[in-house]
């Protein structure tokens, strides 16, 4: 397992991404981008990642979980 660390600059720059990344690679956004209606719907149908960065508790939670399961299951 590994993790790529993106900076963008724009919301619509992770559309972008998605095409550069590797099969199997899940990216971890910030949860604004859920609530941006059709790019919204795509990101999450997308099986994006979602962190919310104003409860710093919650956002470490998602990013340990996410990495026991990708240990567990040994995905990339």
């Amino acid at each position: 397992p590994y993790v790529i660390v993106c900076n963008h600059q724009a919301s619509l720059d992770l559309m972008g991404m998605v095409e550069v990344l590797p099969q199997r690679c899940v990216p971890i956004a910030k949860k604004e981008l859920l609530y941006l209606g059709t790019v919204g719907w795509a990101c999450w149908l997308s099986g994006i990642i979602f962190i919310d960065r104003h409860r710093r508790d919650a956002a470490i939670d998602v990013i340990s979980q996410t990495a026991r399961t990708m240990w567990r299951e040994n995905v990339r």
